[in-house]
């Protein structure tokens, strides 16, 4: 081959040495209940030697209720980390320094909100923002694609967005100001092609739209991240993220006009598989995480998180996400791969899945063009219908056992196999504790100061002022996530799916 590592278009990775000079970041995604609980996570975690917090939201929380909503009764800090509030946050990050960790944080729709928290905090403890690195996925697109934590319709959802993009890149010049997930798209059912192709589409829109906001390309383009899925065969995995690389890069340079070769760069986060771990032979998950995160490495990541064994039963425990990221540590210090940038690059099989995936993806990019972009082609339902045909078709071979998926549709060992695995128990009496938290918290603070702050917010998203200003004034004074979400919905309107 006579393309390098750290060359255009990047097929063999982003930087010449890859992981010769660092390491990838080693995260492992972690939050429930209260900010104290999952606080002690991220301690428990740090002292294990991750290299990056990442925080997983509960439901109200993504879908911009606080916890004392009556749609919240039963989902608060089930699936992740309730946070209501500036306070919430400070109590979530208590201990740790922001401007010493990068933070991966997985929200959309209020992705704005929660980023000012964290702000907010940092300025708190005194923190250079200049030096504050992370992510806030940001990704609204993917939501009404495969997700569903949607809660505005998608052209007011994408000016928060592109507000984010402008605003960070003036004040938060080391922060990821989206990370534009094809992890969702894959885990609702696509083909490796589908999630290079419809998450790139995702990519395109946003960069549409920044430019559309005045934005300028190599202003912005080098802070946009993406995050995909490590599946299981093994081969395809690794191309399908040469081929991501390779693709977007042409993009950029090309459709784009971009220059800066950091704006060309496709830097993204990995997540091994959540959809593949079984419940039965629970144990099984180890090796299904190992070689899926082998070929996250091998294909070049920047960072990733490891699932524990235990996920299909319920939130992992601290044993099983502490062996989750020894696999990554194991994989980083034991087998050599780090001291290779590319080590498959060349191999004949490789080259030709990587040719494959770009050919395949780009077929689907034509298309999406066609229907007028992926803005477009979301509200036609074209990308939901081609990932529901690839799930049924996946499942089809399954339950046909064409596909073999082993302690389940072959190698069963009998109707015991998860008995005897100790699972995380979680403790309902916290939701009781964060809404007595959160009714506290309102009693207390300056009524009229969050009033006149969400007055202020309702104008300016019935203006074109940037929304950040006002978001960050709002939580500054303690409003919450459910009434600054209100005030926008008051305005934009709620998305119902069609159908």
């Amino acid at each position: 081959m006579t393309e390098r590592p750290g060359e255009f278009p990047f097929t063999r990775g982003i930087y010449p040495d890859m992981y010769r000079s660092r390491l990838w970041t080693m995260r492992q995604y972690a939050g429930f209940g209260t900010a104290e609980e999952s606080n002690q996570r991220y301690h428990y975690l740090l002292s294990q030697g991750i290299t990056g917090v990442s925080v997983a939201f509960d439901l109200p929380t993504q879908m911009g209720m606080d916890s004392d909503h009556a749609l919240a009764r039963g989902e608060v800090g089930r699936v992740g980390v309730a946070i209501c509030s500036l306070a919430d946050m400070e109590r979530l990050f208590d201990g740790i320094r922001l401007d010493t960790v990068s933070t991966s944080m997985t929200i959309n729709s209020t992705a704005a909100m929660l980023l000012a928290f964290y702000v907010l905090v940092a300025r708190r403890q005194g923190a250079d923002l200049g030096k504050l690195a992370g992510t806030i996925q940001n990704d609204i697109l993917k939501e009404y694609i495969a997700r569903g934590t949607y809660i505005f319709p998608p052209r007011p959802a994408m000016r928060i967005i592109t507000d984010l993009f402008a605003w960070t890149a003036r004040e938060l010049p080391q922060w990821n100001s989206i990370s534009i997930s094809g992890y969702h798209i894959r885990e609702a059912g696509s083909t490796a092609a589908q999630e290079i192709a419809f998450t790139l589409a995702d990519g395109i829109a946003y960069v549409d739209a920044a430019l559309a906001a005045g934005l300028a390309v190599d202003d912005f383009a080098p802070r946009l991240s993406f995050f995909f899925n490590a599946s299981s065969n093994f081969l395809e995995e690794i191309s399908k993220f040469r081929a991501a690389r390779r693709l977007w890069a042409k993009v950029m340079a090309e459709r784009f006009g971009a220059r800066n070769p950091k704006s060309q760069m496709l830097r993204f986060h990995t997540q091994t598989s959540g959809a593949s771990l079984t419940a039965q032979q629970p144990d099984n998950n180890l090796v299904r995480v190992t070689v899926q995160a082998l070929a996250a490495v091998l294909g070049g990541t920047q960072s990733l998180h490891t699932n524990s064994r235990d996920e299909a039963l319920a939130l992992p425990t601290e044993e099983s996400a502490r062996l989750a990221l020894r696999t990554q540590q194991i994989i980083g210090y034991e087998t050599g791969v780090a001291s290779v940038a590319d080590p498959l690059g060349g191999a004949v099989h490789v080259e030709q899945e990587t040719d494959r995936l770009e050919t395949e993806a780009r077929a689907y990019l034509r298309r999406i063009d066609e229907m007028g972009g992926m803005l477009r082609a979301i509200e036609q339902g074209y990308p939901q219908r081609e990932i529901e045909a690839a799930a049924y078709e996946y499942q089809r071979a399954v339950e046909t056992g064409q596909r073999v998926v082993v302690g389940v549709n072959r190698f069963a060992a009998g109707a015991q196999e998860s008995s005897g695995v100790p699972t995380f128990q979680f403790d309902a009496s916290l939701e009781a504790a964060q809404v007595a938290r959160l009714q506290a918290l309102r009693f207390g603070r300056d009524a009229a100061r969050v009033e006149a702050t969400l007055a202020a917010l309702e104008a300016a998203a019935q203006g074109t002022a940037n929304l950040m200003p006002a978001i960050l004034a709002a939580a500054e004074v303690h409003a919450t996530v459910g009434e600054m979400s209100d005030r926008l919905r008051g305005v934009f309107g709620e998305y119902r799916q069609a159908g």
